[in-house]
């Protein structure tokens, strides 16, 4: 099995003509996890929602191949089904279908028609994963994030993760909101994907979840571009010192988007 490769090239976004995305080059390949920081408003979960193929989002310029092929070419459930994955900031509600009915219905959707998974198989893989994630047995037959709170949306997204299997996940501040138990659980379950078949970029304001998911690669984001990538010690210091060195070394007065 080919190691999966997602490849950002010179990408520019738009949202109702404001350009938000600018000149972004990054490349992510199985077995990677990339974290992308930086303060509020420079661009961040719109870079998450324009991989994903979000129809508010214009990608104006530039180029993303997933695997080889064009990403930007793809609907939204291609781009699913060829392996990508976003675990939303904030994940919808819906009313009347169940959590294990979704998750059966998306995979089966994943596999393809004949190919379907046995519900015997996917009732053991479900219990098993429920149980990693410290998820009583009852969540299942909730009605999908309906009633949840805030940290157990987010470990419905990981475990979601979980029973997926995709190739590359995208993870919008999936810390936010969480106490430190929580913050360790879905932790755990990104971890649990580790492996040469997957990578991940992880979105995220604070250094505390990369405790847990120790990072290859940390990128600053400014201004709806990357300005500054290191190594794991890059987000040490962001936890210590702020961004505010960062905007003094490169000249940058107002860090959000829509800034020259």
């Amino acid at each position: 099995m080919t190691a999966p490769h997602l490849k950002i090239d010179n990408l520019h976004v738009s949202i109702e003509d404001t350009e938000i995305i600018k000149d972004l080059s990054l490349e992510i390949k199985g077995g990677e996890i990339h974290a992308v920081m930086g303060p509020n408003g420079t661009g961040k979960s719109t870079l998450a929602s324009a991989l994903m193929g979000h129809p508010r989002y214009e990608v104006t310029q530039g180029s993303v191949t997933f695997n080889g092929k064009d990403l930007l070419e793809m609907e939204v459930d291609e781009r699913a089904r060829e392996g990508l994955f976003l675990a939303m900031q904030y994940p919808s509600e819906v009313s009347g279908v169940t959590n294990a009915d979704f998750m059966r219905t998306a995979i089966n959707a994943k596999r393809g028609e004949g190919n379907e998974v046995q519900l015997m198989k996917f009732i053991r893989q479900l219990d098993e994963k429920m149980k990693l994630l410290d998820m009583d047995e009852s969540f299942s037959q909730r009605y999908l994030n309906e009633g949840f709170s805030g940290g157990e949306k987010k470990r419905n997204e990981i475990l979601q993760l979980l029973m997926l299997e995709p190739k590359i996940a995208i993870l919008d501040e999936i810390d936010s909101g969480l106490d430190i138990d929580a913050l360790k659980i879905v932790a755990k379950g990104v971890n649990e994907m580790r492996n040469p078949e997957f990578g991940a970029l992880i979105i995220t304001h604070y250094q505390r979840l990369l405790n847990y998911i120790k990072p290859d690669k940390v990128h600053v984001m400014m201004q709806g571009r990357i300005v500054k990538s290191g190594g794991p010690e890059l987000a040490e210091r962001l936890e210590a010192e702020g961004y505010d060195w960062i905007k003094a070394e490169l000249g940058i007065e107002d860090e959000t988007v829509g800034q020259k």
